[in-house]
């Protein structure tokens, strides 16, 4: 028995052509050919963080570097000048509300009697009370503008509701000066205060519009890490 025997079927075969299929496990075609058929599965793109429409900061986490809006720092801006104003006004009413009482507590009653040095007195701490009032007023509108950098929503509904008051008090006052100019007293002064209240409602009205528009909320709701 030889192992060139065509007739023994125990011999050993034959190598199969190239091309033909042969038996037992499937032949992988080489790794340039293709794959047929076209039964893969699609490939995907590389999943990332979603932008969610905001820049994104340090390290890709999105929102972290988004700019303050240009309404936003106006109204910041608007707000730190006149929590320093009403600082200063609260310093002078206090100022002066101490020189007045002093200057009936002081004096003799032969001079002013003693009611009237009583009344000054008086009328002097109410003077006292009101400029501390203002300067813890004041305190408002400036911790509000400091804080309007982190970007909080407590922070923005703090300087829109500053907004609203500065807004209502300042229209009663317009009323009130258009009033008085109406029936011609001190018209000079009526004037001037008719300017001072015009220009207190513009800035109400700018920090109130600042801090409410949809830039202003989209800054405020970003993500922060």
């Amino acid at each position: 028995m030889s192992f060139g025997d065509p007739n023994n079927p125990y011999g050993q075969q034959p190598p199969a052509p190239q091309g033909q299929p042969g038996y037992g496990y499937p032949q992988q075609a080489p790794p340039s050919v293709p794959p047929q058929g076209g039964y893969a599965y699609p490939q995907q793109a590389p999943m990332g963080y979603p932008n969610q429409g905001y820049p994104a900061g340090p390290g890709g986490y999105p929102g972290a570097e988004m700019p303050m809006p240009g309404g936003v720092k106006a109204a910041r801006v608007i707000l730190f000048i006149v929590g320093g104003l009403q600082a200063l006004g609260g310093i002078a009413v206090l100022l002066g509300g101490a020189l007045f009482a002093s200057a009936f507590s002081g004096s003799s009653s032969s001079e002013y009697g003693s009611s009237a040095s009583d009344a000054g007195a008086l009328a002097g701490g109410v003077i006292v009370v009101a400029g501390i009032f203002a300067l813890a007023l004041a305190l408002w509108p400036i911790l509000t503008a400091a804080k309007l950098g982190k970007g909080r929503g407590g922070v923005r509904v703090s300087g829109i509701i500053y907004g609203s008051l500065m807004t209502l008090f300042s229209g009663i006052s317009l009323i009130i000066n258009f009033v008085a100019l109406s029936s011609d007293s001190a018209a000079g002064a009526v004037v001037f205060s008719l300017l001072l209240a015009l220009i207190q409602f513009g800035l109400a009205l700018w920090v109130l519009v600042g801090l409410a528009n949809s830039a202003a909320g989209a800054y405020f709701r970003r993500p922060q890490y």
